[in-house]
């Protein structure tokens, strides 16, 4: 059942959305043409959210922007930490589906924060643990969040080859049968995410630790940005194993393991009042 709207509460929080959507500061009457909304309302709408400190205005600019209650809100909101309440039991249940590890990273300057591992019974130890942090351009989980990125965005945090770290020499340069590709110059990195965008998933083979391989999906908020990703990840020699997911060959067994993180994936983004994930 849907409930029913409060004007005045729908017009303060499309004020604060547009306000935390914009590039800075914005006059009252930019805000009231955007929304569509009388320009008195918006004025009286904006002395309340100054009142309450959710709003400043800038007298010399005649601008208003973001207050230190909305600041507050966003430390509030890390401190309760939602995305590990809420991604916890979905990656369980992943785990007990696919019987392989899983994981929820969060993105972190040019890095990735592993916020949840759930490990399957059996598996081996990974480095990606809680509060670990590795390279976005190495992990699955990385990739699947750059290549939801603007492109722009995803440039500006790689702008030159000093921004690329590696844990190890490895790859097509090292001779390794079956290594992945040293990325360590952005267009390697804009061609692994163009892959990534066209197949709908990402994919990490033995970047972080050889011999295992991850496949990731992005979890979008309401605005269709990256706040995260859920990942799984398992040995190479098992993909060659009879596997749960799907009776076919290793590709199809690797679509059948990505549609099922897909589906986490979106389940997640739903329940932080986001848009179902897509790359």
């Amino acid at each position: 059942m849907t409930s029913p709207k409060v004007p005045a509460a729908d017009q303060t929080l499309r004020i604060l959305s547009l306000l935390a959507a914009s590039r800075g500061p914005m006059p009252a009457n930019m805000i009231a043409v955007q929304l569509g909304l009388p320009r008195s309302t918006v004025y009286h709408l904006l002395a309340a959210l100054q009142e309450h400190g959710f709003v400043m205005h800038l007298p010399e600019e005649r601008r208003y922007g973001l207050g230190i209650a909305a600041a507050e809100l966003s430390f509030a909101y890390a401190r309760q930490e939602p995305l590990s309440r809420i991604g916890r039991p979905l990656l369980a249940a992943l785990v007990d589906r696919l019987r392989v590890s899983a994981h929820l990273a969060v993105p972190h300057g040019r890095d990735v924060l592993y916020v949840i591992e759930e490990r399957a019974p059996g598996a081996p130890s990974l480095v990606t643990e809680v509060n670990v942090r590795l390279p976005m351009q190495l992990t699955a989980s990385g990739r699947a969040i750059l290549a939801a990125l603007p492109r722009a965005q995803a440039r500006a945090l790689f702008p030159d080859r000093a921004a690329f770290v590696h844990r190890h020499d490895r790859g097509a340069e090292s001779g390794t049968a079956g290594a992945e590709p040293v990325i360590d110059r952005y267009s390697r990195l804009r061609s692994v995410l163009d892959t990534v965008t066209t197949r709908g998933f990402a994919v990490e083979r033995g970047s972080v630790t050889p011999g295992f391989s991850s496949v990731a999906v992005p979890v979008l908020d309401h605005r269709s940005w990256p706040v995260a990703a859920v990942a799984v990840t398992f040995g190479d020699r098992d993909a060659d194993d009879e596997d749960p997911a799907s009776d076919g060959a290793p590709d199809e067994r690797l679509r059948a393991l990505a549609e099922a993180v897909r589906e986490t994936a979106e389940t997640l983004s739903a329940r932080i009042h986001g848009r179902p994930a897509a790359v």
